[in-house]
């Protein structure tokens, strides 16, 4: 996710997340369409969103946080045409401590209605700014999640009780997200087979669905997609990171929640580049969705 990896594992930078979540598949996943005439042409319209066979069971009103509109630059511009993201209604950004001290109340003023944001890898590394980022980011009014950038020296079962002990299960997260890429400059160069990265990869996300009562968020890249996860896991919620191309022209027929459409966004509230996403849907979509999640954890709470 674009952030340097400063562990004992990993020592050097990646260039993907952070730059410069039994329920029922609940979790939203929104289908793309596309025309036929000449290039397809996205669909920036949702066209599928998987709800509970029983909407109504637990849930909780709608939570209608202020969404900001999308206020960022960008040191790259991309011209997506028709297919921008800027159609779409809500921003974020993820992070890590790459962007230092960050003022989450400008950032969000700037369009950042959501943050994921770094918190583990592999079985013993900690951002050293998840804590100060987890906190700013709730006290500035963002909705906030934390991911895991996964490492496939380690095994799957040390790497989910990793995050488990370092990411609070608190109402109102968003699910966590797995981040599964290649990465060239990591001390772990092994290349696993196709097989053993979907079991491995199933075995964190069932602990850490059984956890936090919400289902993982894959979060991926171009490579690694097509290596390993096309048709896969189509019961889970994608990220997806597209920086030249609207999802749709990448990942055919992939459903997606997240769009990582920039890795070099400018932004008041903090130095340098960030990485800029979009949820797919229209506002009330985002309330809905933000509304099962909290739902899931408020029903797991109980039991």
């Amino acid at each position: 996710m674009g952030a340097v990896i400063a562990d004992s594992q990993q020592t050097l930078p990646h260039q993907a997340l952070a730059a410069a979540a039994p329920v029922p598949p609940a979790a939203v996943a929104l289908a793309v369409e596309s025309k036929s005439a000449g290039m397809p042409v996205p669909e920036l319209k949702p066209v599928a969103l998987m709800v509970p066979a029983n909407p109504s069971a637990g849930m909780v009103p709608l939570e209608r946080s202020r969404i900001y509109s999308r206020q960022f630059r960008d040191a790259k511009p991309i011209n997506f045409g028709k297919a921008s993201p800027r159609a779409l209604a809500v921003h974020g950004v993820d992070v890590s401590r790459w962007q230092g001290e960050i003022d989450w109340q400008r950032l969000r003023s700037q369009g950042a209605n959501f943050a994921y944001i770094k918190a583990t890898d592999g079985g013993d590394h900690l951002d050293p700014m998840f804590r100060k980022n987890w906190r700013g980011a709730q006290e500035a009014g963002l909705k906030r999640g934390a991911y895991h950038f996964f490492y496939w020296c380690r095994t799957a079962g040390e790497q989910a009780d990793w995050f488990i002990r370092n990411v609070p299960k608190v109402e109102g997260a968003l699910p966590p997200v797995i981040d599964v890429e290649y990465n060239g400059e990591s001390k772990c160069q092994r290349r696993l087979s196709r097989a053993k990265v979907l079991e491995k990869m199933q075995v964190f996300m069932d602990k850490l669905e059984r956890h936090y009562g919400q289902r993982p968020i894959i979060y991926t890249a171009p490579d690694f997609y097509r290596d390993n996860l096309r048709g896969e896991f189509q019961d889970y919620p994608f990220w997806l990171r597209a920086v030249a191309q609207h999802p749709s022209k990448v990942y055919p027929g992939r459903k997606w929640v997240f769009w990582q459409y920039s890795g070099s966004g400018l932004s008041h509230g903090v130095a340098g580049k960030i990485d800029l996403n979009v949820f797919h849907g229209s506002e009330s979509d985002w309330h809905r969705w933000v509304s099962n999640q909290t739902a899931v954890l408020t029903a797991d709470r109980t039991q």
